[in-house]
């Protein structure tokens, strides 16, 4: 069940509203990349004010990515949403200068979406590193 008729419609309301209108994603500069069909692309270039004493990229900001990308690919099948809960594991320090998360929707459901996603930490010319998993409930408000 779809809410928006094509992909650059989808994105576009995640640029606009997701974005545009959320302080925290917008102040950190969250890019959506894909939003269609139960799955989310989103990135973040690692700026100094976001990181913690180690330089890593702080967890709160690893945490903002896997609940943008959980909720992001939860909206694209089931309009505006909220976070009920979310559980997230950090597997490897972000060490990079860029994150990138991507969420998928394993459930469907009218009271709550169930999505998965992981969070990578990408640097110029190293491989990229997993460095969390999440799982989160994400509940329709629209």
């Amino acid at each position: 069940m779809a809410v928006f008729a094509t992909e650059a419609e989808a994105l576009g309301y995640m640029k606009t509203v997701a974005v545009a209108k959320s302080g925290f994603s917008s102040w950190a500069g969250v890019e959506p990349l894909k939003v269609w069909e139960g799955e989310a692309e989103l990135v973040v270039t690692v700026r100094p004010e976001m990181t913690q004493h180690h330089g890593y990229a702080h967890g709160a900001i690893v945490g903002l990515m896997a609940d943008n990308a959980c909720a992001w690919a939860a909206a694209s099948l089931a309009g505006d949403v909220v976070t009920g809960s979310y559980t997230i594991h950090f597997v490897a320090p972000a060490k990079g200068t860029r994150l990138r998360a991507r969420g998928l929707v394993v459930k469907p459901g009218r009271r709550q979406v169930v999505v998965r996603a992981e969070v990578w930490s990408e640097a110029e010319g190293v491989k990229p590193v997993l460095c969390a998993v999440a799982t989160a409930a994400i509940v329709p408000v629209g």
